[in-house]
């Protein structure tokens, strides 16, 4: 069998198996017999059998490049949908990107989780203790231990832009005190903190919700039993803690906090009023030039014999 002959054997084969989508263009002429002007489906095996190797083998190649032309459309496509969505996709694994460093506590040597921090209020061994539990079989904990009545906790500083952050973490409590602050997570600025717990409970998630402005900001996060002003007793285990950008908290949610407003609430007001302060700037300016013309000039003739015999030296005349 030539060469020609099994080029010819496969184009028939492929014929007879639908393979070719080929559409003929609208002609005004009559091709094979039939009249043009009207698209047609793929040729017949008869019509394969009609038409040269050569016309049938150009037929075929023209298919086969519309093809690939149209494969290629589709994955150009493809690639272009990729290349818009992934940042979309990006700025959505920020925004559930957990802002606490290690807030799985589970790295660290000795009893020291790694980026975390203590502090107390009375930071000695008798009022205040803390320690780091890791474990390989369940997640790992932090502990904060007022032996007497303190504030004390864990802390990581946190530099964050803008938005909404939901800030949450697993606790649990034994012995806290009723009456003071309990155990929370919390903010370091005027009493932002979740709802506290106190007692001896088993393990509970809270949660608060802060708006940080366009700025962003510079924050402590605390893991804390105690409150300025509102010392406490007991002990409370943290673990799983959290800090989420969030589009908004929920309907109705507690507690939430605006830190700007917060902020401009705790800033210092200014005594008196604008036209005082100018007036005194004038009155210093007027002494500094009194003083300079007094002191500083020996043509100045004030207190010409006052400066004289103070310094021993008749005066100029």
């Amino acid at each position: 069998m030539s060469r020609c002959d099994g080029i010819a054997g496969s184009l028939d084969a492929c014929a007879h198996l639908g393979v070719s989508l080929y559409v003929r263009r609208p002609s005004r002429r009559r091709r094979n017999g039939r009249p043009g002007g009207g698209a047609v489906g793929a040729p017949t095996a008869a019509q394969w059998q009609g038409e040269g190797i050569e016309f049938r083998t150009a037929r075929l190649i023209r298919y086969q490049s519309r093809r690939a032309i149209l494969l290629c459309a589709v994955f150009l496509c493809a690639t272009l949908a990729a290349a818009l969505f992934a940042p979309l996709r990006a700025a959505f694994a920020a925004d559930q990107k957990n802002r606490l460093l290690n807030g799985d506590f589970a790295k660290g040597s000795e009893d020291q989780p790694d980026l975390w921090r203590t502090e107390a209020w009375i930071n000695n061994p008798e009022s205040f203790q803390a320690h780091w539990h890791s474990y390989t079989d369940k997640p790992s904990e932090l502990e904060v231990d007022n032996l007497k009545p303190n504030d004390g906790r864990w802390m990581q500083p946190l530099t964050v832009p803008a938005g909404w952050y939901q800030i949450s973490v697993d606790l649990r409590t034994e012995n806290v005190g009723a009456k003071e602050s309990g155990a929370t997570i919390s903010v370091m600025e005027d009493g932002i903190m979740s709802a506290d717990i106190h007692g001896t409970t088993d393990w509970q998630r809270v949660t608060l919700y802060l708006k940080v402005g366009a700025h962003g900001a510079d924050i402590d996060v605390a893991l804390r039993i105690g409150g300025f002003g509102s010392l406490n007793t007991g002990k409370a285990f943290f673990r799983n803690a959290s800090m989420v950008r969030i589009d908004g908290p929920p309907p109705s949610a507690t507690p939430t906090y605006d830190l700007n407003v917060i902020r401009k609430q705790a800033a210092p007001v200014p005594i008196g009023s604008p036209i005082s302060l100018a007036l005194t700037y004038v009155a210093l300016a007027a002494m500094a030039w009194a003083g300079w013309r007094i002191f500083g000039d020996d043509d100045f003739r004030i207190f010409s014999t006052l400066r004289a015999a103070m310094s021993g030296r008749p005066g100029k005349r």
